[in-house]
């Protein structure tokens, strides 16, 4: 089987820890939130999002004794009023609001600014204003080389984090990025799709591009890459896992053998394949056993200090796309990774 990495080898103590997540009702959210509790006992976890409704169907997943560590506060990373309210006596932050869909994001660029790059903006200033400890914001492989404006917006917003260590000082909040690829079975993500059809009997998959190549991770695998990253960030790294390429249509063939598929064209902003780090990138990227390290341009950089031991650098003009990734998976690890938990 294709190695399927946890990255739970390394891990923060985050015992007595307050921590708030931002779009905390999402996939990641979820699941972050259930592995924090179930590995730690922390002061507090705050839930950070603006839908009441799903706040409350989050809420009755936990018992009463798990409730005692939990916060539900309704909010937009919009507002930086807010934000600063909800960050109070907070140590940790994770920040995983962000408007995600391609079409989305295209059909309504306003609202895809507002929230992926001016929330950006504003939960560095509340950071920065709270003396948070560190800051881990999630962003996608899309926000390298982008072609679409949700990749855009993300790539800006990574800017923002990896420039706010800047603003922040030597002593202050620490910002760190997570990128990583396709979380199997996510909503948005092309297995539910697969999945649903299937259980309507279809008679043939749609395929945007039989030569499209994506990164998989799963939902458990991200969360600990960002725990890991937690852990051992400096302030100012883009963190990359190591993960598995797959083609979308083996994907489809290994799911439903006996369907066929049929290519419906490649929507507008998306891409053939997917790249987490891009050539011009290598000059300040390092890699380790288990992921890449992007290292900020920045001159606070060059403090000896801030070096991550046992890591090497990578050579010039590398790139880290899932069409020439050197990690595949295969049908083994595939099944696999649909097995792990989604919520």
């Amino acid at each position: 089987m294709t190695e399927i990495r946890t990255f739970d080898d390394q891990s923060p103590d985050l015992n007595g820890a307050s921590i708030l997540v931002t779009g905390g009702t999402g996939s990641f959210g979820k699941r972050f939130i259930r592995t924090v509790m179930e590995r730690y006992s922390p002061k507090r976890l705050i839930v950070f999002s603006r839908d009441e409704f799903r706040q409350y169907e989050m809420a009755q997943s936990f018992t009463e004794e798990e409730k005692k560590c939990l916060r539900f506060f309704i909010g937009d990373v919009r507002d930086v009023d807010r934000l600063e309210m909800a960050l109070r006596g907070v140590d940790y932050v994770i920040h995983a609001a962000a408007i995600k869909q391609v079409d989305t994001a295209e059909y309504n660029p306003f609202e895809c600014i507002l929230t992926n790059v001016m929330g950006a903006q504003n939960l560095v200033q509340a950071c920065i204003r709270g003396g948070i400890k560190k800051v881990v914001a999630l962003s996608t492989d899309k926000a390298s080389n982008p072609a679409n404006l949700y990749g855009a917006s993300k790539l800006a917003s990574d800017k923002i984090f990896v420039a706010a260590n800047n603003l922040s000082g030597k002593n202050g909040t620490e910002f760190s990025v997570v990128r990583y690829g396709n979380v199997v079975g996510s909503r948005g993500s092309v297995v539910p799709l697969f999945e649903r059809m299937i259980n309507e009997g279809v008679k043939s998959l749609p395929i945007t591009d039989d030569r499209m190549t994506r990164f998989w991770i799963t939902l458990q695998q991200g969360v600990n890459f960002v725990l890991s990253s937690l852990d051992i960030m400096k302030g100012g790294e883009t963190f990359i896992p190591k993960i598995p390429s797959m083609d979308v249509i083996e994907v489809a063939k290994l799911m439903a053998p006996d369907l066929e598929t049929h290519v419906i064209g490649i929507r507008p902003g998306e891409k053939l394949h997917e790249m987490m780090i891009t050539a011009d990138d290598s000059r300040n990227t390092l890699e380790m056993d288990d992921r890449y390290i992007i290292e900020p341009a920045f001159k606070f950089w060059e403090r000896d200090d801030v070096r991550h031991p046992n890591a090497k650098t990578v050579e010039d003009g590398f790139s880290y796309a899932s069409d020439s990734n050197t990690e595949w998976l295969d049908a083994e690890g595939l099944n696999f990774m649909l097995e792990q938990p989604r919520t």
